[in-house]
Formats: C-alpha cells, sequence, structure tokens
C-alpha cells in the first residue's frame, strides 16, 4: 500500500483513505455487532503505522488488544486473503488512560480549563443557575482565586451562598445572585462527586503533547481511554471528550493543509455528546469541527445510526464507513433513507437496499479523493487488523502501564494553594483575636515603621519625622511589594483562565 494512504479494505478496488484528507473527519456507523470497533481498530493501526499518534474512548475494552501481538486465526487468514493483503501479526504502542486511575493512567482537567459553558452541561444545570457559575468565575478572575478541583468550587459556592457583602456587591455588577440558585448547584456538585468527579477534577492537568507522542520506530502512539466504567457517567464522558476537543482547538497551533494529521481523534457513543445538548453548545461543536481542521487534528465520530449527528456537523464529515443498520421501525427507516442519501452514489449499487443486506464485517465506505471530493460509494469487505481482536487482560495491561513513557507523571495528585485554601485562611483571620501591640523598637521598629506595619519610637510631640533616608527606603520597599503582588496576580489570573498550562 502506497505511504500517503492507509488501507480500509477491498470492493471492486481496494478502498484507502488518504492520509492529506485524515484531518478532514469522518464518520463511522452501524448497528450492535456489524463490525464498527474492528473498523476502528483498522484506522488506529493505519494512523499509527503511517506516524500519526490517535486518541479514542475503549468502551468495552475491546480494542485494548492493538497493544497485544495479533494471532493468525483461520477466519483472520482467510480475510486477509479475501482483500489481497499480505497480513503480517504486530502490536502497537499503546498508552492506557483512565479518568479513574484505575485501568490506565489518571487523566485530569482544572476547574477553571473545563470552564463555565462545559461543567454547567456537565452538572445538567439550567439557564439562571449557569448565570450564577459565569458569575462565580468571573469573580474568581478578578481576584485571583485558583479553581483546580471540586473542593474549590465548593468553597466558592459556600462563600457566594453565605457572605451577605458579596452577594450584595455581584448583584450590583452581574444582577441577582439567589440562594435557590447557589443551593441548587451545591447539590449537582453533590452528585458530580458521586459519580467520581473528584477524581477528574485536579492537577497534574493534562499535557496534550502527551497524547501527540511517537515511538522510537517513528509509529504514533494509541491513547486508550478506558471508558467501561466511565459510561456509567454519559454525561462526564461526553463532557470530558468535549472538553479535550475544545482544548486541542484552543492550542494546537494553524498548520493548514498537510501530509498527514498531527493527531486523530475517535469518539465512539457520539450520541452521548448530542443528546439534549443545548443549541449553543451545537453550534460550539460545530464551529470546533469545522475549525479544528486548520490545526491538523482529524475527529471520526462512531455512533449506531447516523441521525445521532446534528445535519451541521454531519456535513463536515468528508470520509465515511457505514456498517449495516436494521429497518425495524419507522426511525431506524429514515435513518436508512438519509445515511443512503448522505453518500455519491454509485450506479452499480442501490444504495439503501445494501445497506439493510451488508454482512458482519463488510461496509458502504466512501472517502476524500483527488481534490477533496467524496469517492463513490462502494460495498467494501474490512481488511482484519494485525493485532490482537479482543481485550489484553489484566496482567498484560499492568505490564503495559508499568511500562509506559507516562508512568510517574501523573499518578500523584498535587494540591497547591488555590481558592479553597485562600478562603479558608481568610475566615481563620476573620475570627482570630487581634493580636495586642507590642513596644517594638531598634531596626525592627524602624522598619515597621518604615514599611507601615510597625510602629517607631515618639517622642513629646507624638510619631518622629521620617528622615529623608527613612522616606527613600519606604519609596523603595513599597516599589518592590507592588512589583510582587502584580507579578502573582498575573500568575493567578493565567492559571485561573487556562492559559497557562503546568
Amino acid at each position: 500500500m502506497a505511504d500517503d494512504s492507509l488501507f480500509i479494505g477491498k470492493s471492486t478496488k481496494p478502498e484507502v483513505l488518504a492520509l492529506k484528507f485524515g484531518n478532514r473527519h469522518g464518520l463511522i456507523t452501524g448497528a450492535t455487532g456489524t463490525g464498527k470497533t474492528v473498523t476502528l481498530q483498522v484506522l488506529a493501526e493505519g494512523f499509527s503505522n503511517a506516524g500519526v499518534p490517535v486518541f479514542a474512548a475503549d468502551i468495552k475494552g475491546d480494542l485494548s488488544g492493538v497493544a497485544a501481538m495479533g494471532e493468525s486465526k483461520p477466519f483472520i487468514v482467510d480475510r486477509a486473503k479475501q482483500v489481497d493483503m499480505p497480513w503480517a501479526p504486530a502490536q502497537f504502542p499503546v498508552v492506557f488512560w483512565d479518568l479513574f486511575g484505575e485501568q490506565g493512567h489518571p487523566i485530569r482537567a482544572t476547574i477553571s480549563e473545563m470552564g463555565p459553558l462545559l461543567l454547567s452541561r456537565l452538572m445538567d444545570l439550567n439557564d439562571t443557575q449557569q448565570g450564577v457559575v459565569n458569575i462565580l468565575f468571573r469573580y474568581a478572575d478578578e481576584k485571583g482565586l485558583l479553581l483546580l478541583d471540586l473542593k474549590d468550587l465548593r468553597a466558592m459556592l459556600a462563600e457566594l451562598g453565605s457572605n451577605k457583602e458579596l452577594q450584595n456587591e455581584l448583584r450590583a455588577a452581574y444582577g441577582n445572585v439567589s440562594a435557590q440558585s447557589v443551593g441548587a448547584i451545591q447539590r449537582q456538585l453533590l452528585t458530580l462527586e458521586n459519580q467520581g468527579g473528584a477524581q477528574f477534577f485536579g492537577e497534574p492537568a493534562l499535557i496534550l503533547k502527551d497524547l501527540m507522542r511517537t515511538d522510537r520506530d517513528g509509529r504514533g502512539t494509541i491513547n486508550l481511554l478506558a471508558a467501561d466504567k466511565l459510561m456509567g457517567s454519559p454525561q462526564l464522558y461526553a463532557t470530558f471528550l468535549l472538553w479535550l476537543m475544545s482544548e486541542l482547538f484552543q492550542e494546537l497551533p494553524e498548520v493548514g493543509d498537510v501530509d498527514k494529521p498531527k493527531l486523530v481523534f475517535f469518539f465512539d457513543e457520539a450520541h452521548l455528546l448530542f443528546n439534549d445538548a443545548p443549541k449553543a453548545l451545537i453550534e460550539k461543536i460545530e464551529q470546533v469541527v469545522r475549525l479544528i481542521r486548520s490545526k491538523g487534528v482529524g475527529i471520526y465520530f462512531v455512533t449506531q445510526n447516523p441521525l445521532d449527528v446534528p445535519d451541521t456537523i454531519l456535513a463536515q464529515l468528508g470520509n465515511r464507513v457505514q456498517h449495516a443498520l436494521r429497518a425495524f421501525t419507522p426511525r431506524d427507516q429514515k435513518a436508512v433513507k438519509a445515511a443512503a442519501t448522505t453518500f455519491r452514489q454509485n450506479p452499480q449499487l442501490n444504495t439503501e437496499e445494501v445497506i439493510t443486506q451488508l454482512g458482519k464485517g463488510e461496509a458502504l465506505v466512501s472517502t476524500l479523493e483527488g481534490n477533496g471530493v467524496p469517492s463513490m460509494v462502494q460495498r467494501t469487505l474490512i481488511a482484519p487488523p494485525t493485532a490482537r481482536i479482543g481485550p489484553v487482560t489484566v496482567e498484560e495491561r499492568r505490564q503495559i502501564i508499568n511500562q509506559s513513557p507516562m508512568k510517574g507523571k501523573y499518578d500523584e495528585v498535587v494540591d497547591r494553594e488555590s481558592a479553597f485554601e485562600v478562603l479558608q485562611k481568610r475566615h481563620q483571620d476573620e475570627q482570630a483575636p487581634a493580636p495586642q501591640e507590642a513596644d517594638a523598637g531598634g531596626l525592627g521598629g524602624l522598619l515597621g515603621s518604615i514599611l507601615g506595619g510597625g510602629s517607631a519610637p515618639a517622642g513629646k510631640g507624638g510619631r518622629t519625622r521620617m528622615t529623608t533616608s527613612e522616606v527613600v527606603i519606604r519609596n523603595a520597599a513599597g516599589s518592590i511589594a507592588r512589583s510582587v503582588g502584580t507579578q502573582i496576580g498575573r500568575a493567578l489570573i493565567r492559571g485561573v483562565l487556562g492559559s497557562f498550562r503546568r
């Protein structure tokens, strides 16, 4: 196969995906049990061999087999012959990740990096509650309070709910913040914690370049997110992947048209991203999908039904692999018709009829070719993977994690001073009794007087007048203090706004 494309399977001719169009996004659809996961593995292996890193969610654990050496089972060898593929067993460089830190390296983000829009969706807040979260973020930005983990968010909500002076200040600037709204957000925050959200938020936060590595042989690393447990919290799963897409969009530089993608991102169970999503969020996703191509990132949605993806986003997906659909219900029939009409029609093929007749491992395939025009749809026999089909064992996974280049980098939680500690210290200072003034003399008393923190000896007329030297020292000290304060403030703001990556 040519170095500028990856092999998908065979119809009346070899079906390939040109690497230069790998960042034009794609869609893999089909009913349960029709071969979507194997197709995803074939594409992931192809991109890895081409030196393109991959990120994919492993919903059932089956995709983890890409880390293990393939096995020459009869059905694999037979399929390789049918598609005229010179098959040889292989295994690929894999890094396992897990939001819960159980089946892979922990993967975290800070509250500030997540931002108010995605955080509100994660907690399923209404418009009024989302407005309160926006105000909270604005206040934290202005006061230089770092929002890193859930205890920071909880402390900020408690402050917002109990501090009458603060409520009046915010009401004058941004509008009413009701105790009922704050209470509702706190209850949703508790639900998020019960779902394991506390393990996701914190530091060290994920550094994107760690997803974009190649091994010594130049093959792209396949990053697999263990998602079997995560699927028990579908809102957390969908919001995390959306956050990751958004971070890639914001942080990666523009590269324009490239010979191959910088990263390919597979979003399995894509319907979870769009279910009940507000129009504003759909528009944001559409914008990210449309523009992230110029950052060299390809996004491939994997789902059962093409109707799961909104039309505005579907129009951005140039490479399509359609496995069998079943037409048992009116919605199924509508999906079949919709899937058939999105392909460039082949006069030799009744697309709508064939979709319901495809066997396991067969698919309708259309990819971009030439000047970026979709190829005519073809009934295709999908190539077999060269790595193992099926999951790795628990022991194999443990060995891969222990030998991973990421071992030790994200394993231990870092809990630096942030909003929780700052507010806690402020409350302690307010409750502490005022210290009694002591007679401060000598150099300590002089410096205290100059810096404004103590008292100098007084003469008959009260406080003594400063000498010229004392005035000079005081002005210099004040300048230094202001400079240090400004630098700390800027560092805090950079952290809060998420633009300063650790």
